[in-house]
């Protein structure tokens, strides 16, 4: 475990990692006419107003690609990105390709876009990424993602949580 004060930068590194934010109060939140969801969690209803969207989860998958490098460099800079990002769920690799997979919460499908376009080059230096190229990125929101996996055609059966070889 790293020890440094709160908003440390990590040792060697002269920018700023990405980070994601907690979930606000309006996360996922939907409140009926009646206040039920408001009186479980013992507040007072909450009416959303149409210039304050609420927070979403997303599911990212990242596809990135380039030149072969050795298979043991590839696998410890995606555990040090995991580690760096602890909302990753899995990678899987290989010398010239990688796909990365995980939740980030979003107002919308474009903000949930641009910040996983910019993970891969903002950990590129702090984990020590290979320079390869982002190639595919999909975002979907969760319902689409757990509607996709009751109807058996969503993404392959992820392997456990976790930095595998294809």
């Amino acid at each position: 475990m790293r020890r440094a004060r709160p908003g440390a930068l990590p040792r060697g590194t002269a920018e700023r990692a990405l980070t994601s934010v907690e979930a606000g109060a309006d996360f996922d939140e939907t409140v009926s006419d009646d206040g039920a969801a408001a009186r479980q969690a013992g507040s007072q209803p909450d009416r959303h107003t149409p210039d304050r969207p609420v927070s979403k989860l997303w599911h990212i998958t990242l596809s990135v690609s380039g030149q072969e490098a050795p298979l043991k460099d590839v696998r410890r800079a995606l555990e040090q990105l995991a580690h760096d990002h602890p909302f990753l769920l899995t990678s899987r690799y290989a010398s010239d390709h990688a796909e990365i997979r995980y939740w980030e919460e979003a107002r919308d499908l474009h903000d949930a876009a641009a910040v996983a376009l910019r993970l891969w080059g903002e950990h590129r230096q702090s984990a020590g990424l290979p320079p390869w190229e982002i190639v595919g990125l999909e975002v979907i929101d969760r319902e689409t993602y757990h509607l996709r996996i009751a109807e058996g055609y969503g993404p392959p059966p992820a392997a456990p949580v976790g930095v595998h070889p294809y």
